[in-house]
């Protein structure tokens, strides 16, 4: 009986090991989470769009979940960074008049005052109000401004309104050149055109300078209230290279912890 048992124990035992070494050698074929996002090459050398070829978008760039909170947060910042108030109230020592004191302190059995400047009295000085100038900046965290830039782009994407140029050259400096491109191709009322490089192309610096509804700037200077100023986004092939590789760099550095802290000026 016991040898029977220990018998059907070691036939299973090796078919098993048979089924897993079987297992172990099928091929198998790695698939990525999700495709990348394409978009269309265009050209700007024609009023006519002529799709060059098609390029591969990050998805952790232009394909990630739109965090609208922290695009707000990013537009709220934007705007009160540069705002300075400018109200102001005079206080008791600014305010014209009342030298001397108004009475006697005794004897009159009226109240006991020191100044008409007071802000007890009607015409004196503001105890607590606004003096100019009053400043409303701060500073977002590091990686809400990193992250608004990712959503806004990706917004932006899943919109249809981010394309892709291979270079910002035109044959014409006319401005009537650019009103036509924008116009044939539903570019939206504005635009954004934004480059790798701020030495940018004669023919279309030219071009543009008295249109105020199509705007020139660098990578350097991308922003989330920008893009969302505009309503369209156009990129060159080069501005898309310098923004993936930028904000990748940014959304997988070893330093993330030390970038979590509150903003210092030294930084």
């Amino acid at each position: 009986m016991f040898k029977l048992l220990n018998l059907l124990k070691s036939h299973t035992i090796n078919s098993v090991c048979r089924t897993k070494a079987s297992a172990a050698i099928v091929p198998r074929t790695l698939t990525e989470w999700r495709p990348p996002r394409e978009v269309w090459l265009e050209n700007m050398d024609t009023l006519e769009s002529k799709n060059i070829g098609i390029i591969e978008l990050d998805n952790s760039v232009f394909g990630a979940p739109p965090r609208i909170d922290i695009v707000h947060q990013n537009v709220e910042w934007q705007r009160k960074y540069r705002f300075v108030s400018f109200s102001h109230s005079k206080t008791r020592n600014e305010v014209r008049g009342g030298g001397r004191k108004p009475w006697p302190q005794k004897g009159l059995g009226r109240a006991r005052h020191g100044s008409i400047r007071s802000p007890l009295w009607r015409g004196g000085g503001i105890a607590h109000g606004p003096r100019s100038p009053t400043t409303h900046f701060y500073m977002l965290p590091f990686y809400n401004r990193v992250l608004g830039l990712v959503s806004t782009l990706s917004i932006k994407h899943a919109q249809d309104d981010l394309h892709v140029v291979r270079d910002l050259e035109i044959p014409s400096e006319d401005p009537q050149y650019m009103k036509d491109l924008v116009a044939a191709r539903l570019w939206g009322p504005s635009v954004l055109l934004v480059d790798s490089s701020d030495i940018l192309p004669k023919n279309i610096s030219l071009g543009v300078e008295t249109i105020d509804y199509i705007n020139l700037m660098p990578v350097y200077g991308l922003n989330v209230y920008s893009m969302l100023k505009h309503s369209t986004v156009v990129l060159t092939e080069s501005a898309v290279k310098e923004i993936e590789n930028k904000l990748l760099e940014h959304l997988n550095r070893n330093d993330a912890r030390t970038l979590m802290c509150k903003f210092k000026y030294d930084r």
